[in-house]
């Protein structure tokens, strides 16, 4: 099993929380998505739709991180990252998409490059992408604060898919300061979940190819 991961990158950074809370120790390599590595012809040729994350495996390769997280969590079930109930597996990967697929490809350097080549400034993006993380987050809060759930994640007392989604949504939120105080279900949720030694250690300051 082989990792194609950049630091940074959040989709990255919830394979590897799924990856450390199954144990699993892939070889990694480093895609530095920012120096345009993604472009180079050997990857390229290894996943043609140039981005990360990337998991080899079985001599097949896996993109697109939900996909891969829950692959990995049919192939390796404890413990496990969905609910036993087909309700609460629909509701936690509704969860895990409105951050994911709402929010995140704000971030994809595709966008933001097209965004720049059209004449807005790096300050303009920013102020984009803020406003689509509160758009998202507020969502999430009003969820989660106002539908009787319980435990102290996501859903249940134990992380799951969902959390796998909020924990790096909520740093790239820290990173583009982002104010936080009208979330505080999920600040207490994503606190939680960074306690977690599976979660400290999948965090871009702590991993190998981190740059300043």
């Amino acid at each position: 099993m082989k990792l194609h991961t950049y630091f940074r990158s959040s989709a990255s950074y919830r394979v590897r929380i799924a990856l450390n809370l199954k144990g699993l120790t892939p070889d990694l390599a480093f895609v530095h998505l920012r120096r345009g590595e993604q472009r180079d012809p050997a990857y390229a040729a290894l996943n043609p739709e140039q981005l990360v994350p990337a998991l080899e495996v079985d001599g097949q390769v896996l993109t697109q991180s939900l996909a891969i997280v829950e692959y990995l969590d049919e192939t390796h079930p404890a413990p496990p990252l969905l609910p036993a109930d087909p309700l609460g597996r629909a509701r936690v990967r509704g969860l895990a998409q409105l951050v994911a697929c709402d929010i995140h490809p704000i971030d994809n350097l595709r966008v933001l490059n097209h965004l720049k080549t059209m004449g807005h400034a790096q300050g303009e993006v920013d102020d984009w992408y803020r406003h689509w993380i509160a758009v998202g987050l507020t969502a999430l809060e009003a969820r989660l604060a106002g539908d009787g759930r319980g435990g102290r994640f996501c859903h249940g007392d134990r992380p799951g898919l969902a959390d796998l989604v909020l924990v790096p949504q909520m740093y790239n939120a820290r990173r583009f300061g982002c104010p936080l105080d009208a979330y505080p279900t999920l600040l207490r949720i994503d606190a939680d979940c960074r306690a977690l030694p599976a979660f400290a250690a999948a965090a871009p300051e702590n991993q190998p190819d981190a740059e300043s």
